[in-house]
C-alpha cells in the first residue's frame, strides 16, 4: 500500500514537471496553476506516507518491548519452577526420612520404639500423633505434591474444649481427641498435635466440602462418648484459600478465631483474600 502511494505521488510529481514545462512554454496560466496544486498533492501524500512510516516504525518498536517483556517474564518463570522443583526434591526427601525414622509410613498409628515409649523426635509424647515439625513438612509435601497433579489439599486446625458454655473452659484430653482422629481420619490423611495444643490435621486429595464433612464426622464420634466437650475447627483449602504452607495455615488460624467466638460446636472456612 504504501509502495502504491508513493507511485501516485511520483505521479502526480510528473504530472506537475510536466504542466510546469507546459505552462514555461506556452505562458498559459492554467498550466501554471495546474503545476502548482500537483506539487502540493505530492507534498500532501509524501508527509502523509512519511508520518504513516513513522507511527509504523513506533508500532514496530512497542511490539518488540514487548516480545523482549515476555521473553523475560517466561525466563523468570522457568527459573522459579525449576526453584520449586527443587524444594520438592528437598521436601520429599526430608518427608521419607521423617517417615523412615519413624517406622511407619502411614501417619496415623501410634509410633512407638522398642521399648514402648513414644519416638519423641517426630511425634507427641502425650498422644503419639506427629508433631508439629512434621505437620509443616507433611503439608509442604503435600501441596508440592498437589501442585504436581493439580489436585486440591486441605488443612484444618482444631481446638477441643470441655464443657459447653463459659469464656473460660480447661482444653479437653489430648489423648481421647487423638483417638477420634485416628478413628476418623483416612490413612492418607495426617493427624498431628501442634506446640500449642491444638491438632493440626492434612487431608489429602480433599477439596472444601469434603474437609468440612470430615470435621463433622469428628465431631460426631466425639460426641458419642463425650457429650460434654466443644469442638471448634478452622478449615482451609490449596488452591481455593492459599498457595503456600505459611499463608494456608494462616487461614486456617483465621477461620479457627471465628469458629471460637462461638460457645457451641462450630466449623469455620477460611477465605480467599
Amino acid at each position: 500500500m504504501s509502495e502504491q502511494r508513493i507511485d501516485i505521488s511520483t505521479a502526480i510529481g510528473v504530472v506537475g514537471l510536466g504542466a510546469g514545462l507546459l505552462a514555461a512554454v506556452s505562458g498559459r496560466r492554467k498550466f501554471a496553476l495546474l503545476s502548482a496544486g500537483a506539487a502540493l498533492a505530492a507534498s500532501l501524500l509524501a508527509r502523509r506516507d512519511a508520518t504513516e512510516a513513522g507511527e509504523l516504525e513506533r508500532r514496530v518498536t512497542s511490539m518488540n518491548e514487548q516480545i523482549r517483556q515476555l521473553e523475560n517474564a517466561v525466563a523468570a518463570q522457568v527459573q522459579s519452577r525449576m526453584a520449586a522443583e527443587e524444594a520438592v526434591k528437598s521436601l520429599s526427601t526430608q518427608l521419607s526420612e521423617a517417615e523412615r525414622r519413624a517406622g511407619d509410613s502411614s501417619p496415623l498409628p501410634l509410633i512407638l520404639q522398642d521399648d514402648g515409649t513414644a519416638n519423641e523426635g517426630l511425634t507427641d509424647p502425650v498422644t503419639g500423633l506427629f508433631n508439629h515439625d512434621y505437620f509443616l513438612v507433611s503439608l509442604d509435601s503435600r501441596i508440592a505434591a498437589a501442585r504436581r497433579h493439580l489436585r486440591p489439599v486441605a488443612v484444618a486446625l482444631v481446638d477441643v474444649v470441655e464443657g459447653r458454655q463459659g469464656d473460660h473452659r480447661p482444653a479437653a484430653d489430648a489423648r481421647t481427641i487423638a483417638d477420634a482422629l485416628r478413628e476418623t481420619l483416612r490413612e492418607s490423611d495426617t493427624a498431628t498435635r501442634l506446640r500449642d495444643g491444638r491438632f493440626g490435621i492434612v487431608l489429602e486429595d480433599t477439596p472444601e466440602n469434603g474437609a468440612i464433612w470430615t470435621m463433622e464426622r469428628l465431631r460426631r464420634r466425639l460426641a458419642e462418648d463425650n457429650s460434654d466437650l466443644t469442638l471448634w475447627a478452622g478449615v482451609a483449602c490449596y488452591p481455593a484459600h492459599a498457595f503456600d504452607v505459611g499463608a494456608l495455615i494462616e487461614r486456617a488460624d483465621v477461620a479457627l478465631e471465628s469458629a471460637r467466638e462461638w460457645h457451641q460446636d462450630r466449623i469455620e472456612v477460611a477465605t480467599a483474600e
